[in-house]
């Protein structure tokens, strides 16, 4: 499965891309390949990462038309939304993105930030919570496996309020 993960620069979608592709490697024995461009991202500007995730062995790490595009701004849309495979999967936030209905794909507009605020009130998990509904709407790993990711990752006393992003990304898809 092929993922780009798109947003402005500190949203954390190099850091969930990379936490994706480890769950992938470490906890489900699979074959991942992680890539990033920040561009401007220091600067808020676009930023992208990709990643591969398959049972096979990965011949060219780099994603041309992803099965999955994710897009946590404007910009990042307007950019990369026409790269998506023909009934790909495009998720979207919608704080920060005015969808079209004119990209060949099953489009899951979520109120991730926006739920994130509500009940954490950090943005500093909204990957998190991105990266919760990623799992959910795709299966390609178990969430435990992208817990197991931050409890390496991440400082112990951040851990908890990490779960309940992760679990507000889940609930976002199933309700």
């Amino acid at each position: 499965m092929r993922f780009v993960f798109s947003g402005a620069g500190g949203q954390g979608v190099i850091t969930a891309a990379i936490i994706l592709a480890e769950a992938a490697v470490l906890h489900e024995n699979l074959n991942a390949v992680q890539t990033q461009d920040y561009g401007a991202a220091a600067r808020g500007g676009t930023t992208r990462s990709e990643v591969i995730i398959s049972d096979a062995e990965i011949l060219f790490p780099k994603v041309n038309q992803p099965n999955v595009l994710v897009c946590l701004s404007q910009d990042a849309y307007n950019k990369f939304s026409r790269i998506l495979r023909p009934g790909g999967l495009l998720i979207t936030d919608t704080h920060y993105v005015q969808t079209e209905r004119t990209v060949d794909a099953v489009q899951k507009a979520l109120p991730m930030y926006q739920t994130v605020m509500d009940k954490i009130g950090n943005p500093i998990v909204f990957n998190i919570c991105m990266l919760g509904a990623v799992t959910a709407l795709t299966g390609v790993v178990r969430p435990e496996s992208i817990m197991e990711v931050l409890k390496v990752r991440i400082s112990e006393n951040a851990l908890e309020m990490n779960r309940q992003a992760l679990d507000i990304g889940l609930k976002l898809v199933h309700s």
